[in-house]
């Protein structure tokens, strides 16, 4: 998982990917299967349905990739930094500060942590103008934020 799905993750409330697949699983050895009567319209499960197969989670990404008018909710992003900085017990200036941003998150927010995420970013500057990359890092984070369902404030796309 890359820098940029961290933070993400941080700001939606998401649990780390990586804990996910441990959970489903010990969720689906203990809670009954979904009836099939309620998969059986969902066309990616019908030919599973019509087996009596029962499906130990309802497929997601497989219903959003078929169904281009299903988004994903909105995350205020705005709210969800406030209280995580607020919650941090520091003064930290996340809508202008990159370092503040990965701080409020209770993330390393080396600069090792930052030019990982100037690369997935795709920042093409000098790596050694820390002050530029940091500017860059936080305007492409928020856009990015942004393209990912989060409601960024104007202010900070601009």
């Amino acid at each position: 998982m890359g820098i940029f799905d961290k933070i993400k993750n941080a700001i939606w409330g998401e649990e780390d990917a990586a804990t996910q697949p441990e959970r489903e699983i010990s969720s689906a050895t203990t809670s009954m299967a979904p009836d099939v009567s309620i998969t059986a319209n969902n066309p990616a499960l019908r030919d599973v349905a019509a087996a009596g197969v029962q499906p130990m989670t309802k497929p997601v990404e497989i219903q959003s990739e078929q169904d281009p008018t299903a988004t994903t909710s909105s995350v205020d992003i705005a709210t969800n930094l406030d209280r995580a900085a607020a919650n941090s017990g520091q003064k930290l200036d996340w809508r202008h500060s990159i370092v503040d941003l990965m701080k409020a998150l209770g993330m390393d927010a080396s600069l090792s942590e930052r030019k990982e995420l100037a690369a997935e970013l795709n920042y093409s500057g000098n790596e050694h103008d820390s002050a530029r990359m940091n500017m860059f890092l936080h305007k492409a984070l928020m856009k990015k934020l942004s393209e990912n369902g989060g409601k960024v404030p104007a202010d900070l796309l601009d």
